[in-house]
């Protein structure tokens, strides 16, 4: 039986050959914390006990959902971020360097193939370039910082084909929208969503960041696209050295669900 992205990923970073509903530890590529969830990082980690971090180039923390802070205890947790940075000499993207889910790709942290965490639901985002990226609770981020690995559930695939043009005024927000509410708030609950068909490639590799950000909106535990020739190029423009390795579906990988949608007739979505 062949395997899909999700399955072909965790048993590469296994050494195992994992299917789904397997329970893995895997070696984990890059992981990372925002100003709301690093504190907890931080103190979790240090209840542990350990002296150093598995390796200090694979992981930052990102000063960016208060930036610039509103108050006082906002400025204390960026002021203790700054110092664990520095006490452990690990990244630190400070106010002003972007979002975390912009800065991380952007930066080459991250390249196809690979296994990332961060403390962050929308870590799933990095589908797009073909990376397994999913968020985790802050304990469990602190569990890979200190031993450079974590545990996972190799979930079940739900493949969408997405088809068609889409008409004017209509963007991928829209068309990740209409899927959500066709599938559902938990429809895809810890299953991983593989997408494909003409319309995601014709879109950006910006654009596809925007699909794949929202697939923890219908529950999936990680949203997944092929690198192709724009994937290839846009990792090679933001490259920090690593090496991409993409992973592709096998034709005969098993779905529990295969959905079709054509968007040539869509509208533009508001959420509500």
């Amino acid at each position: 039986m062949g395997k899909t992205i999700a399955e072909k990923i965790l048993s590469n970073h296994s050494g195992k050959d994992l299917k789904a509903g397997d329970i893995a530890v895997c070696d984990i590529d890059f992981c990372f914390g925002q100003d709301g969830t690093s504190s907890i990082i931080i103190d979790s980690f240090k209840k542990l006990g350990v002296k150093t971090v598995f390796d200090k180039s694979k992981f930052y923390m990102v000063i960016d959902h208060s930036s610039p802070s509103p108050n006082i205890g906002t400025s204390e947790i960026h002021k203790k971020m700054r110092k664990f940075a520095s006490d452990f000499n690990l990244g630190l993207y400070d106010i002003g360097c972007g979002v975390c889910h912009q800065v991380i790709p952007q930066k080459g942290h991250i390249t196809c193939g690979d296994l990332c965490i961060g403390a962050d639901s929308h870590t799933c985002t990095y589908g797009a370039i073909n990376v397994f990226s999913t968020g985790v609770g802050s304990t469990d981020l602190a569990i890979t910082l200190a031993s450079g690995k974590n545990w996972f559930r190799v979930p079940e695939t739900i493949k969408v084909i997405v088809k068609g043009k889409p008409p004017k005024g209509v963007y991928s927000k829209d068309i990740t929208l209409s899927i959500i509410k066709d599938i559902g708030a938990n429809g895809a609950t810890y299953k991983a969503i593989e997408f494909y068909g003409e319309a995601i490639s014709g879109l950006s590799v910006d654009a596809r960041f925007t699909i794949t950000n929202m697939a923890v909106e219908m529950g999936a535990k990680v949203g997944l696209m092929e690198a192709d020739k724009k994937v290839l190029k846009w990792v090679s423009e933001h490259s920090s050295g690593k090496e991409p390795k993409p992973v592709a579906a096998d034709p005969d990988a098993k779905y529990i669900l295969i959905k079709e949608y054509d968007i040539s007739s869509l509208s533009p979505k508001v959420a509500k």
